[in-house]
């Protein structure tokens, strides 16, 4: 990560990064507002020969993401003394900020001599611009408080068994995602990285309720300080009606692989649960005993209609081993006695996310879920984005969707404290300069064959999916508690939400109710020290509205 700088690399390459409104899940994503270019702030004065730390008025030049490109106030149209800094951080503050705090507002010594009264150039140069409302700081610090905390129990997807769950723990919470150590593990090194809006954790009990195999814990004695975590804190999922017509086990579809990202596949449901969840198999790629199977609900974005990837020109990949191609669905279908799973039966919303080709972001790796690295959206089909990994191979790239909890805005890791995984290119010259090269391995246990592995951070063990057992292989035995429960341990008070887990002490938030651009309304007089007055600006538009894609009907 070290000589990786975002601003260089956006700089140097002309980049777009994609907004912070188009991150509904991430700080300060539905309350974004006005904040944009001429947006005025105050910072430090790094270009000052003062022993004291002193300020000046920047305005905003760029914006990537949670990040700003400032410009100093009286410097016109020269870029010489530009700088990045991350519009949440500390030590950027509204205008006024500087007068209620006594702090000396000091011009950059380069011009310094450049006027000869700088009190009627500021007066001149922010009557009427705007600037970040004076409680900007202060709904930052508040919004760095999660509802997880360690010591929660949550039943979460069993990394080397996708068809079922087991008991996890919370052990420690950045930026709302959560490190979950499962149950049965001394030594605590057995974990998974997701964030707390995941698909893929539950409450305790959620699996029985609905029929989902779990894996009971070995552990039998309560451990000291666990306790299960309020259902209320796991994201919903939509309500749906299966007493009409609904997916029946059989049924033919298109799904991402969850252990191929890359890839979407012909697969099949084999399992319909309750609640509107369903467990499906990838065609040509299952165990005999179905432990390979994956839990969806009905309307996740992840799963798609017979004919989906031909009318959006994606390539569907066939079964293992299926020789009539091109893959034509009417065949299939008639050659396996199936029917197509009904289209008006998927989720064919899809907001106004505001995502566009080229955008730069901050992604995780879903191959290894504690790895964040620097992406890009590279294709848009209606709601599902294509990310590629900047400086990998095309065939490590990901299918996700627009509102996925696992896409962030350019600055997110510096916000929150989280380690970024620098592009490749970047990673590998530093790699290079070791005793060796790493040796490849493959990325997942889909019939792709070997592929490089990403370069880890010394010391640190990835948490993949990739370790989950090759299909076809040795036999997945279970031990027959699958479909128990765990030991009821002691649960919050249904009435009173868990204390907020207090911050990373380098970490920094937002609030959604933020209000988020004033308008400046400058007298010359109130340069020398008395309060400026605020002007409450609009704050942005909620951009939730839906649309329908065309899917061809099923043959």
């Amino acid at each position: 990560m070290e000589g990786f700088s975002w601003g260089n690399y956006i700089n140097s390459n002309s980049f777009t990064a994609a907004p912070v409104t188009c991150f509904k899940h991430a700080p300060m994503g539905t309350c974004w507002g006005d904040i944009s270019e001429n947006v005025r702030v105050e910072v430090p004065n790094t270009d000052c020969s003062l022993p004291t730390k002193v300020f000046w008025i920047a305005g905003i030049v760029k914006l990537a993401g949670y990040n700003a490109l400032l410009r100093y106030e009286g410097f016109e149209n020269d870029p010489g003394l530009d700088f990045w800094c991350n519009v949440c951080g500390s030590d950027i503050h509204p205008v006024g900020w500087c007068a209620a705090s006594g702090k000396p507002l000091v011009p950059p010594r380069t011009i310094q001599h450049k006027y000869t009264n700088w009190k009627a150039f500021l007066v001149k140069r922010l009557t009427g611009a705007k600037t970040l409302p004076p409680d900007f700081s202060q709904k930052v610090s508040e919004s760095m408080q999660y509802p997880f905390k360690p010591c929660m129990r949550v039943e979460v997807v069993d990394k080397r068994h996708l068809c079922r769950t087991r008991v996890a723990v919370v052990e420690s919470v950045i930026g709302g995602r959560l490190r979950l150590v499962y149950e049965e593990s001394e030594d605590r090194t057995d974990d998974f990285w997701c964030h707390m809006h995941s698909p893929l954790i539950h409450h305790i009990g959620w699996s029985r309720s609905i029929g989902h195999r779990f894996k009971r814990s070995d552990i039998t004695k309560k451990q000291d300080g666990h306790f299960d975590t309020p259902p209320h804190l796991f994201a919903k999922v939509k309500e749906v009606d299966q007493s009409g017509e609904w997916f029946k086990e059989g049924m033919k579809l298109e799904a991402i692989d969850p252990l191929n990202l890359s890839t979407i596949c012909v697969a099949t449901i084999r399992k319909v649960l309750a609640d509107g969840f369903l467990m499906i198999g990838i065609d040509g790629s299952e165990a005999a005993d179905g432990s390979d199977w994956f839990c969806y609900h009905a309307t996740s974005p992840s799963i798609f209609p017979v004919g989906f990837c031909e009318i959006n020109m994606i390539e569907l990949t066939p079964p293992r081993g299926y020789t009539k191609l091109p893959f034509k669905w009417f065949d299939y279908l008639r050659e396996t006695g199936s029917i197509a799973a009904p289209v008006k039966l998927f989720n064919k919303d899809v907001p106004n996310h505001g995502f566009r080709v080229g955008m730069k972001l901050e992604a995780v790796d879903l191959m290894e879920p504690r790895l964040i690295c620097v992406a890009t959206v590279t294709r848009i089909i209606h709601r599902l984005l294509r990310i590629h990994f900047d400086g990998w191979e095309e065939e490590y790239d990901q299918w996700v969707d627009c509102e996925s909890p696992d896409l962030y805005p350019v600055g997110w890791c510096q916000l929150t404290g989280y380690q970024l995984q620098p592009p490749a290119s970047q990673s590998s010259r530093e790699s290079q300069s070791g005793s060796s090269k790493q040796k490849k391995k493959a990325k997942s246990q889909q019939y792709k064959g070997h592929k490089k592995k990403r370069k880890m951070p010394i010391g640190k063990k990835p948490v993949s999916l990739s370790s989950l057992p090759m299909t076809g292989g040795v036999r997945r035995s279970f031990s027959g508690d699958e479909e128990l429960t765990p030991p009821p341990y002691r649960t919050l008070p249904a009435q009173t939400a868990p204390e907020a887990f207090p911050p990373p002490s380098t970490s920094r938030e937002f609030s959604p109710s933020l209000k988020t651009v004033t308008t400046l309304q400058l007298k010359e007089e109130l340069i020398d020290g008395e309060d400026y007055n605020f002007l409450q600006g609009a704050s942005d538009q909620e951009s939730n509205g839906s649309a329908s894609f065309y899917i061809k009907q099923e043959p």
